[in-house]
């Protein structure tokens, strides 16, 4: 006689409450994604997690890095119409508009298919995943990893290598890696490292095997665009400029207090000066 059959379900809930939740549908309609991990019971699964509030600073609201804009938005115009374009590095002072000039760009050419892909620096193991998901789509993508510096043996140093040139592999024609840095070589440099040089009885000096280590992940990309800290009337035209936005003038008591709040910060920069505006317009505008 068979025995009565048993009733699974309780069972199978509990079992369920333990998985983690599927990942979403992906929406390749959204023009800015996040790359995100989630755990199962396997470890842990990536997934594009679309930008629902993208950024939507303009070209023209990045003021007095002109020459760099030009690199930028020609290397990334290329890019979109399918024309040969290079992997970009930005670096130099902080504030300068580095990373706002390819949030920038994306608003610029998402109409023309750019789309954009922030990568957190722990997850650049996974670009080889990054890239076999979007490589058959028809959009033109750029991997964002803004940021970027490395310490000595960290393991994303080597993904993003090969990511840039050493796969086996060929590299899809619709990705390019953007990334910034503060550090022009990606990591840290020392005194010591002058000590691998050798100089040849001609007189030719030959950097060793330490300053080739870390200028090898620089030099894979092709674009280098760097950076300088603003002079103090560059600094005050961008202060104006943010100011305008909010129907406000630079007079001389908000130019006294522009430069007063970037001497506290140590730092002449236009994000300082957006920063500077905001504070000041929300003291001196009338509640509405």
């Amino acid at each position: 006689m068979s025995a009565p059959d048993a009733d699974w379900t309780p069972l199978l809930a509990r079992l369920q409450s333990l998985l983690p939740p599927p990942l979403p549908v992906l929406d390749w309609k959204a023009s800015a994604y996040r790359w995100r991990k989630q755990k199962n019971l396997l470890g842990e699964q990536g997934y594009l997690q679309p930008v629902l509030h993208a950024s939507r600073i303009r070209l023209h609201d990045i003021q007095h890095v002109e020459r760099q804009k030009d690199l930028i938005v020609q290397n990334t115009r290329q890019f979109v119409q399918g024309k040969p374009a290079n992997n970009v590095l930005l670096t130099g002072a902080r504030g300068t508009g580095k990373s706002s000039l390819i949030k920038a760009c994306l608003n610029e050419f998402s109409q023309q298919g750019l789309r954009l892909i922030e990568v957190d620096k722990a997850d650049l193991a996974d670009l080889a995943d990054i890239v076999d998901l979007i490589a058959e789509r028809p959009e033109r993508f750029i991997i964002f990893c803004d940021d970027l510096s490395f310490e000595e043996g960290e393991a994303g140093y080597k993904a993003l290598k090969v990511a840039l040139d050493g796969s086996m592999s060929a590299a899809t024609d619709n990705v390019l890696i953007y990334a910034t840095s503060n550090r022009r070589h990606l990591l840290p440099e020392y005194m010591s490292d002058n000590d691998s040089y050798r100089h040849l009885p001609d007189g030719e000096i030959h950097p060793g095997e330490v300053v080739e280590e870390k200028i090898s992940l620089s030099e894979r990309f092709g674009l280098w665009v760097s950076f300088y800290p603003f002079r103090q009337e560059d600094y005050l035209h961008i202060v104006s400029y943010w100011l305008g936005t909010y129907q406000l003038t630079l007079n001389d008591d908000c130019r006294s207090a522009a430069l007063q709040f970037a001497l506290e910060r140590g730092s002449r920069s236009g994000r300082v000066a957006w920063q500077f505006a905001k504070d000041w317009a929300g003291k001196h505008t009338s509640a509405t």
